[in-house]
C-alpha cells in the first residue's frame, strides 16, 4: 500500500543540485507507487547569504509533481505554521534535506510541530553535519535540527561518522548518492563540442558546478598548468556560476599563462544544457579540497565519464582508483601525472567499461526502500 511522503527542501521554483535531486527523488517514490509532496521554500535565503546571481530556476514548473512553496527560512512564525499545517496533514514519512547548519532553527522547528500528530516520522538525508565554511551557530542549529528527527540517512561514510559527532543512537545507514539520470541522453561528442563552440580536434576536461574554495579550482589550475598540454593537445573547461571573488581566479589563469588553455562558462548551467557540456569531454575532475559526496560524480557516472578526484571526504569510496579513473592527493603533481597517464595510456575505453558496471551501485530505488524501512534496520 502507497505511503504519503513529504519531502522537505530545495525545489522549483528554486535551482541548483538540491532541487535537482529532490525532485528526482519524488518521481522514484511515485514510480513506487506513494503520494508525494515536496515542501519547499518561498524564501531560502536572505540575499547576504547568497553568493550566486539568482536563487530561482528559469526553467518551466515541473507538471508532474506536486510542490508547495511555503518556507520562509528567517520568520519563526511561518515555521509553526507549515509545521502545524503538516501535522494535520498526517503524512506516514517526511524526508528533510540537511544541507548547511543556517536551516537547523528552520527546519528543526517543522519537525518538531509535524511529530506533535504521535504518527509521521521524520527522517533527514544528511549531505553536510560538518560544513564545509564554518559560521558562528553552527554546532547549536545542527544539534536543535538532529534532536527532531527520527532517522538518518548519509550518502557518505564521511557523513555518516560525523553524526555520531552529535547522537549515537537513532537509526542511520550510508547509501551512496544515486545517479543522476533526469537531465536528458548523451549527444554525440563533436556535436557536443560544437554546440559548446569548442574546437573538434582538441581534448577537454571538465570542471563543473558552483565555484566555491573547497572545490580546489585552484589546485586544478595550478596542476593543469604542469601537463604537457602540447603533447596531449588538451584544455580545460569550466563550467559553473562563480559563488565567490571570481578576480582571484581570472588573476591567477593570467599568472599561470593559460588564458588559451581555459574555457570559461561561469554562467549557471541550466538543466537542459548538462548534456551538452558531460558530453563533450573527456574526463571530469574533482580536485576538491573537502568533499563529502557530489552530485558531479553522478552525473558524470550517468555520462559513463571517467573521473580524478582528491581523496577528500566520500569522493574516494565511489572511484575506484584505476578502474573508473583517478583517486589523488591534493598533490599538482601527482594530478598532473593522471591527467597525462590518462591520455598517453588510452585509458578512456577501459575506465568506460568499468563505469558500465559501477553505476549498478547508485539506484533510487534502493534509496526509497531504505527511507521507508529505516528503522527497521
Amino acid at each position: 500500500m502507497g505511503k504519503k511522503v513529504v519531502i522537505v527542501g530545495p525545489a522549483y521554483p528554486l535551482r541548483g543540485g538540491l532541487a535537482t535531486f529532490n525532485e528526482r527523488l519524488a518521481r522514484a517514490f511515485v514510480e513506487e507507487g506513494h503520494e508525494v509532496t515536496i515542501l519547499t521554500f518561498k524564501l531560502q535565503y536572505p540575499g547576504f547569504l547568497f553568493p550566486g546571481k539568482t536563487q530561482f530556476s528559469a526553467a518551466q514548473e515541473p507538471d508532474d509533481l506536486k510542490i508547495d512553496v511555503a518556507i520562509n527560512s528567517i520568520n519563526p512564525l511561518n515555521w509553526i505554521r507549515v509545521g502545524r499545517k503538516y501535522k494535520k496533514l498526517m503524512p506516514d514519512v517526511v524526508v528533510f534535506r540537511y544541507w548547511m547548519p543556517f536551516m537547523g532553527p528552520c527546519l528543526g522547528t517543522i519537525a518538531r510541530f509535524i511529530k506533535k500528530n504521535k504518527y509521521s516520522r521524520c527522517y533527514a538525508i544528511t549531505d553536510n553535519i560538518i560544513p564545509h565554511e564554518k559560521r558562528i551557530g553552527d554546532r547549536p542549529f545542527t544539534t536543535y535540527f538532529l534532536k527532531s528527527i527520527h532517522g538518518f540517512i548519509a550518502m557518505s561514510r564521511k557523513v555518516l561518522s560525523d553524526i555520531s559527532l552529535f547522537n549515537e543512537d537513532k537509526p542511520r545507514k550510508y547509501i551512496p548518492h544515486p545517479l543522476y539520470d533526469d537531465f536528458g541522453p548523451a549527444i554525440d561528442k563533436d556535436v557536443a563540442k560544437l554546440a559548446l563552440g569548442l574546437d573538434a580536434e582538441t581534448n577537454y576536461l571538465l570542471f563543473f558546478g558552483f565555484i566555491r574554495a573547497y572545490k580546489g579550482l585552484d589546485l586544478l589550475l595550478k596542476s593543469f598548468k604542469k601537463v604537457d598540454r602540447e603533447r596531449i593537445n588538451v584544455k580545460l573547461m569550466v563550467a559553473g556560476e562563480f559563488y565567490e571573488n571570481e578576480e582571484y581566479y581570472l588573476d591567477l589563469i593570467e599568472q599561470l599563462g593559460l588564458k588559451d588553455e581555459v574555457i570559461l562558462h561561469t554562467d549557471f548551467i541550466p538543466n537542459n544544457h548538462v548534456p551538452l557540456y558531460f558530453s563533450a569531454v573527456d574526463m571530469v575532475t574533482q580536485t576538491y579540497k573537502s568533499a563529502t559526496q557530489s552530485g558531479v560524480t553522478q552525473i558524470a557516472y550517468y555520462y559513463k565519464k571517467p573521473m580524478l578526484v582528491t581523496d577528500v571526504g566520500g569522493l574516494a569510496e565511489l572511484i575506484p582508483h584505476q578502474k573508473v579513473g583517478y583517486v589523488c592527493a591534493q598533490d599538482e603533481n601527482e594530478i598532473a601525472r593522471s591527467i597525462e597517464d590518462f591520455y598517453t595510456g588510452n585509458r578512456a575505453e577501459s575506465f568506460r567499461a568499468h563505469i558500465e558496471d559501477e553505476r549498478k551501485r547508485f539506484e533510487w530505488s534502493s534509496l526509497v526502500e531504505e527511507l521507508l524501512t529505516l528503522e527497521k534496520v
